[in-house]
């Protein structure tokens, strides 16, 4: 149990600290995991970036993830993941699929445009080829959206990729721990319950928090 996002991401940060990577770089998925990317990002002296990547909600319940979309300066074209066993499972049909994406797509596009960051455009194929790219969450669920950030990730060509949260599924962190090269996870609990379970305050993070968290950015 943590008390907030604060005490998770001090936590999390004292495990990364030890790592020593080389070049990294913090990429925080919006909205949650930004005010643990900033403190993260300040104690390893690295950038902080948001990372933009939407989940696709099931026909009736868009909290329940079938997939997830992204999009960064430098991949060639957007990245998607679907769970096609969960997609068949909740009847999420090509043409309901297309749908989503385009509308996510669409918000992905718009929030780059609000918050002024999450395209890396100044970074080439050779520097991200340097760089140790840390992505950031306040906690695991389906692992939908960050399967969809490893992804984008090794798109873009990053030397290495680290996932760290607080919290998450034993199951799921076993999953991303074959698509990213390692996952930092400080608690698996089980049973899990939703993220906000495992936090004693876990408020709503707006958009204006976030771009105040990267306006701090150097």
């Amino acid at each position: 149990m943590f008390t907030d996002r604060k005490d998770a991401a001090l936590r999390l940060a004292e495990v990364l600290e030890t790592k020593n990577y080389s070049h990294p770089v913090v990429l925080a998925l919006p909205r949650g995991g930004v005010p643990l990317g900033r403190i993260i990002a300040d104690r390893l002296n690295a950038p902080l970036d948001v990372l933009l990547v939407k989940k696709l909600g099931a026909p009736g319940n868009p909290e329940l993830a079938v997939g997830a979309i992204g999009e960064i300066s430098g991949a060639d074209e957007p990245v998607l993941f679907i769970n096609e066993s969960a997609a068949r499972m909740v009847g999420a049909h090509e043409e309901y699929l297309k749908r989503e994406i385009d509308e996510k797509l669409a918000q992905i596009r718009a929030r780059r445009a609000l918050y002024g960051h999450g395209g890396f455009a100044e970074k080439t194929k050779e520097s991200w080829a340097q760089t140790t790219a840390i992505i950031i969450d306040d906690g695991i669920a389906t692992g939908a959206t960050i399967s969809a950030a490893i992804k984008l990730m090794r798109a873009i060509g990053a030397a290495r990729i680290v996932v760290g949260a607080p919290v998450g599924p034993a199951d799921t962190v076993a999953r991303l721990g074959d698509e990213a090269d390692e996952v930092i996870c400080l608690e698996t609990p089980d049973p899990f319950y939703a993220i906000s379970m495992h936090y004693q305050i876990f408020d709503q993070v707006d958009d204006e928090e976030v771009i105040a968290l990267l306006d701090k950015s150097p």
